[in-house]
Parts: C-alpha cells; sequence; structure tokens
C-alpha cells in the first residue's frame, strides 16, 4: 500500500509539473499538446491526495491462516485481526503477522535432541511439534508484547521447552523399556508435558548386594513428584501461560549411542536363535505326531488284517466241522441202509438152503450175494462234500470204495455164518 501511494503521488507531481511546460513548447505546433485540460487538474490533486494517505498505510491486510497485530501510534490502540482480508489500522501504524500454527522441528537439519535414558545412556532423537496460537485477543496481545515476532516466540521459547520436555520423558524410563516397545509411553509423556507443563522428577538412591560378586550396587530410580492427590506436579511455562497449544507431537525415531545398539543386536540375536529353535521344536513335535498316527494306522491295519484272517479261519474250521458231521451221517446212513439190506438178503438165502440147495446152487448162491452187494455199493449215494487229509487224488469216491468194500466183505462173512447155522 505503502508503494502504491508512493506512485499515485509521484504520478501526480509529474503531471502537474510536465502540463504547462508541454503545453507552451508545443504551442506553435500543428497539433498542440496538453497532458490535463485544466479544468481537470482536480483529479491530480485527488490522486495525489489518496497517494499521500496510501503512504501513510492507514491500511492493513491480513493473509488466510494468519492473525495481525495492529498498534495505533497516534490514539495507542492495539488490535488483532484474525479475520483475513484489508482492515483499517490507522495512519502510520505498525502492525506485524504471526501465523494461526507453528512448527518446531528437531532434525538433521535443525538440530537433534540429546536425551539420557534412566539407565544413563544416551542417544539423540528427531521430534516434531505443531502448536496452535491463542485463539484470544487478550492472549494474542500479550504474547506479542512479551515475543514482538515469532521468530522470538520460536528460539525463545519453543525450541528450548520441547528439548527439555523430551528429555525429561527419557529419564522416566530405561533405554530397553523404549526399544522394547516403550515408544508410545515416550510419546505421551512428552506430549503430556508440553500441554500441562514440566513435570517434577524426583530421584530415589538405593543400594543392594550383587549376591554373585557380594559387591554393593546403587540402583537410582527417577519417577514423577506428586501431590496428596496422587497427581504429578509440573511447572507451568510460557505455553501454558499465553494459551499455546501444542496440537500435534511425535517422536518419529531415536538413535542410540553404540553400546546400546550392541545391546539391542544381542537381544534381537537371542530372540532370533529363540524363535528358530521353537520353530524346530515345533517342526520335531509335529514329526513325532505324525510317526505316532502312521504308526497307530499301521498297527490297526495289521490288527485288522489278522482279526479278519482269525475270523476266516474260524468260520473255515466251523465249514469244516459242519462238513464232517453232515459226511459222518451220510456215511453212517449208507452204511446202515448197505447193512439192512445185506441183511434181507441173508435172511433170504438163509430161508433158501433151509429149503435145501445144492452146492452149485450154493456157489451159485454166493455169487449172486457178492453180486447184489456189488451193485447195492455201486448205487449207495455218497455225501457231496468230503474233507480228507494228505494231498493225493481221489476223494470221496476212492474213499467210499474202500469202504463200501470193506462193508461188502463183513456182510459176505456174515451171510456165511447165517447160511452154515
Amino acid at each position: 500500500m505503502t508503494f502504491l501511494g508512493f506512485m499515485l503521488v509521484l504520478i501526480s507531481i509529474v503531471v502537474l509539473i510536465a502540463d504547462p511546460i508541454i503545453e507552451k513548447l508545443s504551442l506553435n505546433w500543428k497539433f498542440p499538446i496538453d497532458l490535463i485540460n485544466d479544468n481537470r487538474k482536480w483529479l491530480l490533486y485527488l490522486t495525489a491526495f489518496i497517494g499521500v494517505i496510501l503512504m501513510f498505510n492507514p491500511f492493513v491486510h491480513n493473509n488466510d491462516g494468519e492473525r495481525t497485530y495492529v498498534l495505533d501510534p497516534f490514539f495507542g490502540t492495539e488490535t488483532i485481526f484474525f479475520d483475513p482480508g484489508y482492515h483499517w489500522g490507522g495512519f502510520f501504524n505498525k502492525s506485524t503477522s504471526w501465523p494461526d500454527v507453528m512448527s518446531t522441528v528437531f532434525d538433521e537439519e535443525h538440530g537433534k535432541v540429546p536425551i539420557r535414558f534412566n539407565d544413563a545412556t544416551q542417544a539423540t532423537a528427531i521430534a516434531n511439534i505443531r502448536w496452535e496460537l491463542p485463539k484470544e485477543e487478550a492472549k494474542m496481545r500479550d504474547l506479542h508484547k512479551a515475543y514482538r515476532s515469532p521468530e522470538n516466540l520460536q528460539d525463545r521459547t519453543l525450541i528450548p521447552y520441547g528439548k527439555e520436555c523430551l528429555a525429561f520423558a527419557a529419564q522416566l524410563m530405561e533405554s530397553e523399556t523404549h526399544y522394547s516397545g516403550g515408544q508410545s509411553k515416550l510419546k505421551e509423556d512428552f506430549r503430556e508435558q508440553l500441554l500441562n507443563g514440566q513435570y517434577v522428577l524426583e530421584t530415589k538412591i538405593e543400594y543392594s548386594v550383587d549376591t554373585f560378586t557380594r559387591e554393593r550396587v546403587k540402583i537410582t530410580d527417577v519417577d514423577l513428584r506428586r501431590d496428596e492427590n496422587n497427581r504429578p506436579i509440573t511447572i507451568p511455562s510460557d505455553v501454558q501461560t499465553y494459551g499455546i497449544k501444542a496440537v500435534f507431537a511425535a517422536v518419529p525415531h531415536v538413535d542410540y549411542e553404540p553400546i546400546v545398539d550392541k545391546k539391542l543386536q544381542a537381544k534381537i540375536d537371542q530372540s532370533t536363535m529363540e524363535s528358530i529353535a521353537k520353530q524346530e521344536l515345533i517342526t520335531a513335535q509335529q514329526q513325532a505326531l505324525t510317526e505316532k498316527a502312521k504308526g497307530e494306522q499301521l498297527i490297526a491295519k495289521t490288527r485288522a488284517t489278522e482279526e479278519a484272517s482269525k475270523l476266516e479261519a474260524v468260520i473255515q474250521a466251523e465249514k469244516q466241522k459242519l462238513v464232517a458231521q453232515e459226511n459222518a451221517l451220510m456215511a453212517k446212513y449208507t452204511a446202515d441202509k448197505i447193512e439192512e439190506e445185506g441183511r434181507a438178503q441173508a435172511a433170504a438165502n438163509k430161508a433158501l438152503v433151509a429149503a435145501g440147495l445144492t452146492p452149485v446152487q450154493q456157489m451159485q448162491l454166493e455169487i449172486e450175494i457178492a453180486k447184489v452187494v456189488s451193485e447195492n455199493v455201486a448205487k449207495a449215494s455218497t455225501p457231496s462234500i468230503v474233507i480228507m487229509g494228505g494231498n493225493g487224488s481221489g476223494g470221496a469216491d476212492e474213499v467210499m470204495k474202500i469202504f463200501g468194500a470193506e462193508r461188502s466183505l463183513e456182510l459176505i462173512n456174515k451171510l456165511k455164518v447165517a447160511n452154515e447155522q
């Protein structure tokens, strides 16, 4: 605005000075030049007046995402403009722009934060904090009076306060606790202090005797100092006083010193070995279960085979027993039948002998008897199933022939005795 006002004043003065000069020089020309008519010169005076006003900078422009502090030197009024756009600030006002949100970054470019854990191990941390400046005009006005510019606020308070809060949060845990899953706790303690004030730490020193070396060991414990209601005692800073709020805080990376890295690597190696051993144990147990299942399956299969074979043998033996009994009954039936027929024939022959037979008739009778017996044996039915031992051939027919011949001879002898009687 000041530059625009200066240009308007300069142009108005140049035109006012150059107009009469050019008008006199071009008086005898064919086409005289008149920069501005005399009856319109009031426009130049008005433009120059506006330029002078703009040079005194009475308007203030506030950008989106910012707030502007304005001081009127004549009346001494202080105003904070939060809305974007142009605002009346007064002649010769002094204005300072403040961002709505400021960022504090600790990294390789801006410098990491050195921290020390409870076990005395050191590290450097990368952190990022986003601050939201107060939205109340009174607090913003006090904040401007205290620091005068955002750069001063950043250098004098936000950066050192963020470093101390992170360092105090690290002292509440050991390095092993942090790399074993305590990153969220570090971030929580860090953000809690940014919002409510720095913790007041309390150091407790105790001594114990090592059972192995019998040496006296010093144990240092750092904890929060608490009030009668068991709430952590905090020390407020300008961050809380002026209503600055930490809307985001992160500790994405912590770079340990070499001794911690070695301890961490040893723990990783041990964890890896335990994991491998556990996996091998699970594999071995699975293989053992598999082999046991295979053995049980084989035993069950063998038992089933043996049981089937045993059952088959029992069935076969029972079958053989029944067949043998049937064969015996059939043979007895056949023998009884032959004996009855022979006995009937003998009775008939005895009757003939009693009637008086000649020797020739007697011989012929014996021949007929033998013939009849042979025919009866041949006609006699034999068992359909006969189980015999041995590997020879012939089967039931051969056995029955022998059996029938023996019975025939026995019958002939009985008939002879009967005839003689």
